[in-house]
């Protein structure tokens, strides 16, 4: 049998019994899993797992609202395509990704690399101590060679510990994340509003003062439920748009 857990599934504070396992679900899914293959019963869940049919029930109904399965009556549970065209969240949102399927060549420059004590509201975006030690990285992202967004991004030193500016040269953000730290994302809040740039941001982005622009505010999630992102963003609003796809929980 493919999937394993057992002894191996501990309930603790930070991440429900029902999150770890709904994790080794969308792993097996996403790595061996076919569209509209049936998945393994409760009864069957429940043996390998060495879990109750409560947490089953609950994982199975996380998945179900991710669109990673879909319920036929009488004749059980299936696993969707919905979940293909959903974001990858181990990744998180993508520049460079977007400008590509966009056909402009991304590119960024790193302006600033700093190592400091947290101020009360870096520390409360990120759920930390004010005076803990965090990085703050500063990015200009190109497309085409014009600029497009300017970036601001607080981590939390403690889980990137040795952090250096070179492992983030010419790197997605979130492909250190993974590779160099094991921090995988579980899920992102982003909140955007209309805005307009500041006699300091619009020389940065090669337009005029007072130009209208989109403003983003990132917090990144992992999977023990700890925040290891906070970034800021600014948009041009003449160059940069943002598009999200939603999905109807049909199946």
């Amino acid at each position: 049998m493919i999937w394993k857990g057992g002894n191996d599934m501990v309930e603790t504070e930070q991440v429900p019994l029902y999150s770890k396992l709904s994790f080794d679900l969308i792993e097996y899914i996403t790595t061996h899993g076919q569209v509209h293959q049936k998945m393994l019963s409760e009864r069957e869940i429940c043996k390998e797992y060495g879990v109750s049919r409560t947490t089953v029930r609950t994982a199975l109904k996380e998945l179900e609202t991710l669109g990673y399965i879909y319920k036929r009556h009488g004749k059980g549970t299936f696993i969707s395509s919905q979940w293909k065209e959903r974001q990858n969240l181990l990744e998180g949102y993508s520049f460079t990704e977007q400008m590509k399927e966009l056909g402009r060549t991304p590119s960024t420059i790193i302006t600033a690399f700093h190592y400091y004590k947290a101020d009360s509201y870096i520390a409360q975006q990120l759920g930390i101590q004010t005076g803990e030690y965090i990085y703050r990285l500063k990015r200009i992202r190109f497309a085409d060679g014009i600029p497009m967004m300017k970036e601001t991004t607080f981590l939390p030193a403690r889980l990137f510990p040795n952090l250096t500016q070179e492992q983030l040269q010419n790197r997605s953000l979130y492909e250190v994340f993974s590779d160099n730290f094991q921090q995988k994302i579980n899920y992102a809040d982003e909140e955007f509003s209309a805005s307009i740039l500041t006699k300091d941001e619009a020389p940065i982005l090669e337009v005029p003062m007072h130009a209208a622009c989109l403003r983003l505010k990132r917090t990144s999630v992992n999977r023990e439920n700890h925040v290891i992102e906070f970034t800021l963003s600014v948009a041009r609003s003449d160059q940069f748009f943002y598009k999200v796809r939603y999905h109807r929980n049909t199946h």
